[in-house]
């Protein structure tokens, strides 16, 4: 994992929200830290990108400012694969609206589950705890919220929990409550149970080609 030197001075931030959502930040933070391990890429930056507008150039470290870049360029990448446009048919009309924003917490919850075919080198808990040993020294300077979500993200385990899948829909229903006209997204773990096995055969038609992809550094 890339270790980000990160030196800069606290300074404001407005935050960027998710391109394909003007409402609420991404929540597929495992994939993006899995992604951006096997690319040799800032994990920082990458766990960050949702938290900064504009071009990152111009603020961050070249490192960081690349991971951004990756984590934006792996959100379009994934919008546009067929797997994914088809498993946004499986959202009945009054959900299809938020499938984007459910359809990132269903990929996190099938990588969690199936972590250890995945990853069979390396734990779970033991990723996270290496991810969070390199991105914790440099979130001064980073955005409050960032620096906000990072209190919650690894003590409450989140992203191990992400393999239960009753787990989602709390998941599902906070982003729905803290978001008004996100309320369908409560509404979304009932097509994520209907089509439960229709997700997980996506899932793994999709993600080993984006890994491969990583590890070209190809993303």
């Amino acid at each position: 994992m890339r270790n980000d030197g990160l030196k800069i001075s606290p300074a404001p931030f407005i935050f960027r929200k998710r391109e394909r959502s003007r409402y609420t930040a991404a929540m597929n933070f495992l994939a993006h830290l899995h992604l951006a391990t096997l690319a040799d890429s800032s994990l920082l930056g990458n766990l960050m990108a949702d938290f900064v507008r504009g071009n990152p150039r111009e603020v961050w470290p070249d490192e960081v400012a690349l991971g951004i870049l990756l984590h934006r360029r792996i959100d379009v990448m994934t919008d546009a694969l067929p797997e994914v446009r088809t498993a946004r048919g499986y959202f009945r009309a009054e959900t299809y609206r938020v499938s984007p924003i459910a359809l990132d917490v269903i990929w996190d919850h099938f990588l969690s589950r199936h972590w250890d075919k995945i990853v069979p080198e390396t734990s779970l808990p033991d990723f996270l705890q290496q991810a969070r040993t390199l991105i914790s020294p440099h979130l001064p300077g980073t955005p409050e919220r960032f620096q906000n979500l990072n209190r919650y993200l690894w003590t409450d385990r989140w992203m191990e929990k992400y393999a239960e899948a009753p787990y989602l829909q709390n998941v599902l229903s906070g982003m729905a409550s803290r978001r008004p006209r996100l309320a369908a997204l409560a509404d979304c773990y009932q097509d994520f149970t209907d089509n439960y096995q229709l997700f997980d055969e996506l899932f793994w038609q999709f993600y080993p080609q984006m890994m491969a992809k990583a590890r070209r550094q190809s993303l």
